[in-house]
């Protein structure tokens, strides 16, 4: 999950930008306290070559979605990411219909985190034996079988209540394959100079899906009913599966045979990933670190922004409304700008990535000490576009260090770790903003990402450093 609910992946995710990467030789380097990893000069040399290509490389930008390849994937995103949000509506009042009980919609909140927090590592060792474009060909099949269930069995009067629930925790525990997938598929379509723009396009698709979907979700329960829409969503992810089939991936028969090749029993394959991630390069725990930092206090945002709006800004649902849709406006501004920037070389990400964190940071803690829903509107616009541009350079570094046989391990290892710091964000700050208020918890929330930017700034130093070591 990323900042305000979203995968990671969501999501959070590239001629290719990886085939069989190596993993290299690395020996510890003591410097500022700080553990660096250094690859043989064969590797470095490698790497300085990959560095002046995504420096000197000629983005496509936006132009990306009418290339054939990534453009039905794009837009088997945006038909899936708006189905989603139907179902974020449908769902959820389908329960309560059914139950009356508030306690029963946390239920479908608790089912739907599970899957991901538990099973993410291990469904990453699997997923990395598989090729990427057919696994999320299948789970957009089987998401379709099961979300069709649904609605399918409540017409036949047979949906119980246990019944609804196993369903809706099956559909959980098959998309938490989906994103890592897609953040692994995506270097296999666009030039690695393209990566924090093709990883833009994605996060918009979530950001198109969050503004439209339960819109259009509401009117359609109170024309048709909540399981009939339940349909629509079932056909949505229908289609993401018809836009998947086409796709020419550059993904390899000889990559999938490494994979297997290099696999061994499930805790040994574990280990692996927990060590590429946590011991054998810094750069990936750094990034670890600045995600679970940022997911921490950009998560409870949402929860604390009702309390704001309604004990300090004294407005109502409306009001709030509007609130939210500045959230999503400033979400999709940045990943549409990100998309657009030309600039995709070490230093140009690195001042995103400190320049992002840094706005939503001073504009969460600013937001603490005003009263004007005005100005809170074009702060909480900046909060939003601060979130927006951290997973897509993020992404785009991870895709870069990971080795093609780690990578569904290594996202979901990454999604995990940024999902379980949401949830302890979500209920400390929700403790501060009722034992204290919500202008301590919003100041805190703020110092939280002031503290990733200061984590990115280090990262930005460290990484440069090793670019000079490089060249």
């Amino acid at each position: 999950m990323s900042s305000f609910g979203l995968p990671v992946g969501s999501p959070p995710g590239l001629p290719i930008a990886f085939g069989i990467v190596h993993e290299p030789r690395i020996t510890p380097k003591s410097m500022g306290g700080i553990e660096m990893l250094r690859q043989d000069p064969a590797q470095e040399a490698e790497h300085t070559t990959m560095l002046s290509e995504s420096a000197n490389s000629d983005g496509r930008g936006w132009r990306l979605v009418k290339t054939h390849d990534f453009g039905l994937l794009w837009w088997g995103q945006v038909t899936s990411q708006v189905g989603e949000g139907l179902n974020k509506v449908a769902l959820l009042w389908l329960v309560y219909e059914l139950t009356g009980s508030a306690l029963m919609l946390a239920m479908v909140g608790l089912l739907q985190t599970i899957p991901p927090l538990v099973f993410g590592p291990i469904i990453g060792v699997y997923l990395d034996r598989f090729p990427k474009k057919q696994v999320m060909v299948w789970v957009d099949l089987i998401r379709t079988v099961l979300t069709l269930l649904i609605p399918g069995l409540f017409g036949l009067g047979l949906l119980s209540l246990e019944g609804l629930f196993v369903l809706i925790f099956l559909t959980s525990m098959v998309s938490t394959v989906f994103g890592p997938a897609l953040a692994s598929a995506v270097p296999l379509l666009v030039r690695r100079s393209e990566l924090v723009s093709a990883n833009a396009l994605i996060q918009g698709t979530n950001n198109i899906g969050m503004l439209l979907g339960p819109a259009i979700s509401g009117i359609m329960i109170a024309l048709i009913g909540a399981q009939h829409v339940l349909y629509v969503n079932a056909a949505t992810f229908l289609i993401s599966a018809l836009c998947l089939i086409p796709i020419r991936s550059n993904e390899t028969l000889g990559q999938t045979q490494k994979a297997s090749t290099l696999s061994g029993s499930l805790l040994s394959d574990l280990l692996v990933g927990f060590r590429f991630v946590f011991r054998d390069r810094s750069t990936v725990f750094l990034l670890v670190i600045i995600s679970a930092l940022y997911n921490l206090g950009a998560s409870a945002f949402v929860f604390v922004l009702p309390v704001y709006a309604k004990e300090l800004l004294h407005v109502g649902p409306v009001q709030l409304g509007w609130l939210w849709s500045a959230l999503g406006v400033g979400m999709l501004m940045a990943s549409s700008w990100l998309a657009l920037n030309p600039k995709n070389d070490m230093q140009s990400r690195m001042h995103i990535l400190v320049g992002g964190t840094t706005m939503g940071g001073m504009a969460v803690c600013t937001l603490g000490l005003l009263e004007s829903p005005l100005i809170a509107a074009g702060l909480v616009t900046l909060v939003g576009a601060g979130a927006a541009v951290l997973n897509p350079v993020v992404w785009a570094l991870l895709q870069e260090v990971t080795p093609s046989h780690l990578m569904g391990r290594v996202f979901t290892t990454f999604s995990t770790g940024s999902m379980a710091a949401a949830m302890v964000g979500m209920s400390g700050f929700g403790w501060v903003a009722d034992a204290i208020g919500p202008a301590a918890s919003l100041i805190g929330l703020g110092l939280v990402l002031l503290l990733t930017a200061g984590v990115a700034t280090h990262f930005a130093r460290q990484s440069l450093t090793v670019q000079i070591a490089a060249t």
